[in-house]
């Protein structure tokens, strides 16, 4: 918490400068979702409330920009296989087409 609390105005400023070609976040944990939705916020969109929760594979549209939950990638999910490359690989592929990206081949 400390640390996300010390970097937070830090990712508010990045998201503002973002803000007009932003187009999507892939949020990584459900830590990582509890700390992005308010900085989100704070950088102007708006969050509903209650706010969306996490989840891996949610996809919440907020004013142009669309987030997207994401298990985070920490050994223990990987090991586990709570998260598989699949898995992780479905999530960027679709965050990138929200993003306007185009769909290259891993």
């Amino acid at each position: 918490p400390e640390e996300r609390d010390t970097c937070r105005p830090w990712l508010v400023q990045e998201l503002r400068l973002l803000r007009p070609t932003l187009r999507a976040v892939v949020v990584l944990g459900a830590f990582g979702w509890q700390a992005a939705l308010p900085a989100v916020a704070a950088a102007g969109w708006s969050v509903p409330r209650p706010r969306p929760a996490f989840s891996h594979g949610a996809r919440y549209p907020l004013d142009g920009l669309e987030l997207f939950g994401c298990f985070h990638v920490s050994q223990r999910n990987t090991f586990t296989g709570r998260l598989t490359p699949t898995m992780l690989r479905e999530v960027l592929r679709t965050a990138g087409r929200a993003a306007g990206l185009s769909a290259g081949t891993p």
